[in-house]
């Protein structure tokens, strides 16, 4: 969903990943979780960290600071686990994104949000569906449906699956 189509105030659930504030559309977000043990998956990429039990439901675990290229985070009582739903392939697919720490809902207006920054040809921005102000502050808003690619979705769904086809 590009920035034109946001035409109406929509809610964000904002998060912190090192000292940069994100956003997720909150229709997207199921839940937020404490951390809690992820249960690392042999033979996937870094910021694969693992699955966890939701509920009797295995729910694979993706760590955004690392798939967005930044350094490895310390544990800490703030860090936690953001339960989305992801589409794919047509399907909705339950995943959940550590983060550093989550900060508030937020109501944002169409004019509050700008297109994503063009950074040349090279680099892919399709994740990002805009740039929001709020508070003299730029919120990064995600399209979480574009973070991952459909091969990675593929991999953090089926690890043992992934290895093997390799």
């Amino acid at each position: 969903m590009a920035v034109e189509t946001i035409t109406e105030t929509t809610q964000y659930l904002t998060f912190k990943l090192e000292d940069e504030l994100f956003a997720l559309d909150i229709g997207k977000v199921r839940e937020v979780l404490d951390f809690t043990t992820i249960t690392k998956v042999p033979r996937t990429p870094d910021y694969m960290r693992g699955v966890i039990n939701l509920r009797g439901s295995v729910v694979p675990v993706l760590d955004l600071r690392l798939k967005f290229g930044m350094e490895k985070a310390e544990k800490t009582v703030n860090t936690c686990v953001i339960i989305v739903e992801v589409e794919m392939g047509g399907e909705k697919v339950v995943m959940g994104a550590m983060a550093d720490a989550v900060q508030e809902v937020l109501d944002l207006e169409p004019d509050q949000i700008e297109p994503p920054p063009r950074i040349g040809t090279r680099l892919n921005t399709d994740f990002i569906k805009g740039m929001g102000k709020h508070a003299e502050q730029f919120i990064i808003i995600l399209d979480i449906d574009e973070v991952f690619t459909a091969d990675e979705l593929e991999m953090a769904l089926e690890p043992e699956q992934a290895a093997v086809n390799g």
